[in-house]
C-alpha cells in the first residue's frame, strides 16, 4: 500500500574518486539513483519513459514525475511537460495521493491510468512527456476505494482493469474495462487473490497485501505478476499467478516469491511493472526501501525476468538501480 511518503529536500549522491596516484587531480564521479516508488516504464519510439509515485524532492500531492533514457542506464529528467511533472495536480481528478500511474498508447492517443484520493482515474495526453489531462476528473469506479490500477487488453481486443480493492486487506479484483477507459462493466467484477500464503503475509497481519498488479500473456497464459505483505515490511516481495482465462480462476506459483530481498539483496522489493526493451527482453521495473534502516524514499531499480517453459523466473545478479 502507498502511504504519504516522508519529504526529502536532496537526493542521494555517492561519490567516487580514483585512488591510483598520478600527477593529475583524482576525477570525482557522482550518481545518483532515481528515487521513486510504484514505477513503470513505457517504451516509445526508441525511448524509455519511467513513472512513478514521487519519493524524493516533491510531495506525491503534486502529480507524477517523468523520466526518459535511450538505453535504460542514462536517465534524464524529471523531464516532464510541467515543471518535471507528465500529469500535475489541477489537471488531475483528485488532489493528494498520486500513486502507481500505468501508461499506454491507446487510439493515437497516451493514457495514464492512476491512483489519486484512494480512487483510479484515467488521462490523456498527445506525448509520453504529457501534460495529462483527466477532463471528466471522476474516478472511474464510483463505490468504495482501490488503486494500483493495471490495463491489460488481450488479443481480442477486450480490455481489463485490474486494480487493488481496500476491502478486509489488499486484494486484487478484475474487471472488463469499456472502450474509453473510463468505466468498468460491473457485472464482470470478479476477485483475483488475496494474501493467504505465509510468505505474503509474514508478521501474520489482520490486513494480509496483495497489490501492484501487472497481467501479460504467454503460450496461451494469463500472468497475474503482484506484490505481496505491507510496503514497509523487509519481506515486501513479487510473486504471479496462472490462468487460462483474465478473469480466472488464479492458480499461485508454488516458486513465489520470485523476486525478493534473497536475490536483489535488497529490502522492500516489490510493487513495480513488466516491460520489454527495444530487443524485446523482458524486465520487471521496481522500487527498494532506501537503505537497512529506512523504508522512504524509495529508490527504483530493474531486473531481468525470463520465461523458462511456463514457469516465470527471474535472472540471478541482473539487478540494478536506476540513475540519472
Amino acid at each position: 500500500m502507498k502511504k504519504i511518503l516522508t519529504l526529502i529536500t536532496s537526493l542521494c549522491v555517492f561519490a567516487a574518486c580514483s585512488q591510483e596516484k598520478n600527477t593529475e587531480k583524482p576525477k570525482e564521479v557522482k550518481t545518483s539513483t532515481i528515487l521513486l516508488a510504484d514505477p513503470t516504464i513505457f517504451y516509445h519510439n526508441g525511448m524509455y519513459y519511467l513513472y512513478g509515485t514521487t519519493s524524493g524532492d516533491i510531495p506525491n500531492g503534486e502529480g507524477f514525475q517523468v523520466y526518459t533514457s535511450s538505453d535504460l542506464k542514462d536517465w534524464k529528467g524529471p523531464i516532464g511537460a510541467q515543471n518535471g511533472l507528465a500529469l500535475k495536480k489541477g489537471d488531475s481528478f483528485g488532489d493528494k495521493g498520486f500513486w502507481a500511474p500505468q501508461v499506454l498508447s491507446y487510439k493515437n492517443k497516451f493514457y495514464m491510468i492512476y491512483t489519486a484520493n484512494e480512487n483510479i482515474a484515467t488521462a490523456v495526453s498527445d506525448s509520453p512527456l504529457g501534460p495529462f489531462k483527466s477532463e471528466l476528473k471522476e474516478p472511474i469506479i464510483k463505490t468504495g476505494n482501490q488503486i494500483d490500477p493495471f490495463v491489460f487488453i488481450d488479443e481480442d481486443g477486450k480490455k481489463y482493469l485490474y486494480y487493488v480493492r481496500l476491502t478486509n486487506g489488499n486484494r486484487i479484483f478484475v474487471a472488463e474495462i469499456n472502450d474509453d477507459l473510463q468505466s468498468i462493466k460491473s457485472e464482470s467484477l470478479t476477485e483475483c487473490i488475496s494474501g493467504t500464503l505465509p510468505w505474503e503475509n509474514t508478521e501474520n497481519t489482520n490486513w494480509p497485501v496483495t497489490e501492484g498488479p501487472t497481467v501479460l500473456k504467454h503460450n496461451g497464459l494469463y500472468y497475474l505478476i503482484y506484490s505481496a505483505n505491507d510496503f514497509r515490511n523487509i519481506d515486501y516481495a513479487i510473486g504471479y499467478a496462472t490462468s487460462k482465462s483474465p478473469l480466472g480462476p488464479w492458480e499461485k506459483s508454488k516458486n513465489s516469491p520470485i523476486i525478493s530481498r534473497k536475490n536483489t539483496n535488497q529490502n522492500g522489493i516489490g510493487h513495480g511493472d513488466v516491460f520489454w526493451d527495444k530487443n524485446q527482453k523482458m524486465h520487471y521495473v521496481l522500487h527498494t526501501h532506501f537503505n537497512e534502516s529506512a523504508v522512504s524514499p524509495r529508490k527504483a531499480g530493474i531486473i531481468d525476468i525470463e520465461f523458462v517453459g511456463n514457469e516465470l523466473k527471474a535472472v540471478n545478479n541482473s539487478f540494478n538501480f536506476l540513475k540519472n
